[in-house]
């Protein structure tokens, strides 16, 4: 089984420490979403990873041996960092078969990561002329092009379109589904939520979480049901009769803090009072990550522009 194993790995940049005594794993199988604000070491522990730098202390292993030991590695792990790394004098396909040859990997591999990753028709233009988005799918290609049992993916959607986002995230379930190892990291709290099956989360160089979505999303979100009625006079007296307190919103609808579906739908049940709408409220992926990240962000803006008031979210 070839997971990634961070044990008490910590880095230190003189007086800074960027990695403070992390221990987790990365399992294959499943997506896992790699989060935390700027500058909570989530770079620093992938360059860890692939030995592009030294613990101060701790260490990383992949298959239960360092980056460094592994043969033909492109062929082990696969990876993303730096999305300026190929030479702008190249092409693509000059790029991926240099890849290819310096890690014993068929050259025919480069066609089909170039055609997996859209690049076929622009694979003879200079990598100089390519946006933001070409860039990030030639670093993709370049990752997948050994087909490693092992991916590590910096904000893989960065510069992409609409359709470049769903091929990426059908890219990584489908990866996941085959039984590989893959671990993303991202600051797009939506896109996290609609491919990530487990959360590891820094702040300040510190584990934060180390869950499944649901339990992530279940430990910060206090229950709620919001539903819609013809009659909201009788079921506000049904339900403050039972130690609820329904508010009431803009559109109609109302919301009640601490409940669960089940319970309120036997409240109406019971009264003989007709439900238009009766959902179970969570919360969001990105209101859960504010909740446990709001005290370790180490750069986040304090004041409103000029002659604006300070909005906060609850959540």
């Amino acid at each position: 089984m070839t997971s990634i194993e961070v044990h008490e790995l910590t880095k230190d940049y003189g007086p800074v420490r960027a990695v403070d005594r992390l221990t987790f794993s990365v399992r294959p199988g499943r997506v896992t979403g790699f989060l935390g604000p700027n500058g909570a070491g989530k770079s620093t522990t992938m360059r860890l990873a692939l030995g592009l730098a030294r613990p101060s202390a701790g260490s990383v292993t992949i298959g239960g041996r360092p980056y460094s030991a592994l043969d033909n590695p492109l062929r082990r792990v696969g990876a993303l960092l730096d999305v300026q790394a190929a030479h702008g004098g190249r092409t693509p396909r000059s790029h991926l078969r240099v890849l290819a040859a310096s890690n014993g990997i068929a050259d025919s591999r480069v066609e089909k990561a170039l055609a997996d990753a859209g690049l076929t028709e622009v694979a003879g233009r200079r990598i100089k002329t390519f946006s933001l988005g070409m860039r990030q799918r030639l670093g993709i290609a370049a990752a997948l092009l050994g087909e490693p049992e092992v991916v590590m993916l910096d904000e893989p959607s960065n510069g992409l379109d609409p359709e470049g986002i769903v091929w990426i995230r059908e890219l990584m379930r489908r990866m996941a589904r085959e039984g590989r190892t893959v671990l993303v990291s991202s600051h797009l709290m939506s896109e996290t939520s609609s491919f990530a099956d487990h959360l590891i989360v820094l702040g300040k160089g510190r584990l934060l979480a180390d869950r499944t979505m649901r339990q992530f999303l279940g430990s910060h979100a206090r229950p709620g049901v919001r539903l819609r009625t013809s009659e909201a006079s009788r079921l506000w007296d049904a339900l403050t009769r039972k130690g609820h307190t329904p508010v009431e919103g803009d559109s109609g609808d109302w919301t009640i803090e601490g409940a669960h579906v089940e319970e309120i739908g036997a409240i109406a049940a019971a009264e003989g009072i007709p439900l238009t709408e009766l959902v179970q409220m969570q919360a969001t992926l990105e209101e859960a990550y504010l909740d446990l990240t709001a005290s370790e962000t180490q750069f986040a803006a304090s004041a409103a522009l000029p002659g604006e008031p300070v909005c906060r979210k609850a959540v």
